[in-house]
């Protein structure tokens, strides 16, 4: 697998971070709120309940180089389930549930969302990104569930968040940006070709691969006019194997 406070007048205030029990794994997480700043010297970022909103700042573009393709990320076969565990609904994951999945007869090695969650941040902390290049990131389930990223969004960056986050959509369906209409995060229907640009190459990313080439070279084989389309596996076992890739390469 390869590989972001506003001071109104008068005196400064510090804003609390909302701290969370580790150790209250059966409580289910409040609704879940990704917020978008749109102009980060003029508006103050709201303080938000504990557990109550997460606020989230988007990687506003600071160039956007026409000569270079745009990029789209797809993560295959993520582990994003929910089950009722106990009285409450969860993410499940093999740190929290792994009696319980033994129990239903699962391999806990297999529920591994933290996969999911550590390639968002790296897709979403890159250079592509804060370069204006990255379009999109699509995220396609085990269970088949597909669902859109908006590359301007922030993912929380600890575990226990991001999981309230995917919870919240996997059972809304969609989370939008705080006072906006925008959806950030949102399911949409199969298959992701549909949103593939037409002039664009796919190119899949496996360890696995006898074709191992320097990614700088690989891609600037590309022509400018075409996107390109980066299929990444986001399990902990086994290969990508899609009908819409066109090549598979590893990086040296």
């Amino acid at each position: 697998m390869t590989r972001p406070y506003g001071v109104k007048g008068g005196r400064k205030r510090k804003h609390a971070e909302p701290k969370y029990d580790e150790e209250d794994q059966e409580t289910q997480p409040k609704k879940a709120v990704v917020e978008v700043e749109h102009n980060k010297e003029e508006e103050q970022q709201q303080q938000t309940p504990e557990g109550d909103e997460l606020s989230g700042i988007p990687i506003t573009p600071s160039e956007n180089n026409t000569n270079k393709p745009n990029v789209i990320f797809i993560l295959e076969k993520a582990s994003l389930e929910v089950a009722k565990v106990g009285k409450t609904y969860q993410l499940l994951n093999s740190d929290d549930h792994a009696n319980f999945l033994r129990k239903n007869n699962k391999n806990p090695g297999d529920y591994r969302p933290d996969i999911t969650h550590q390639s968002l941040l790296s897709i979403l902390d890159s250079p592509l990104n804060k370069a204006g290049r990255l379009r999109s990131v699509y995220i396609r389930t085990e269970k088949g569930v597909l669902i859109e990223v908006k590359p301007f969004v922030r993912i929380p960056r600890t575990f226990k968040r991001f999981a309230g986050v995917m919870l919240e959509l996997l059972q809304k369906l969609s989370i939008s940006a705080v006072g906006k209409r925008e959806k950030l995060l949102r399911t949409i229907k199969n298959p992701v070709t549909q949103y593939l640009p037409i002039n664009s190459r796919k190119i899949g990313l496996s360890y696995s691969s006898e074709k191992l080439v320097d990614m700088d070279d690989y891609v600037s084989t590309v022509p400018s006019n075409m996107d390109l389309v980066f299929v990444v596996g986001a399990m902990a076992h086994g290969k990508i194997e899609t009908d819409y890739t066109e090549d598979y390469v590893a990086s040296l």
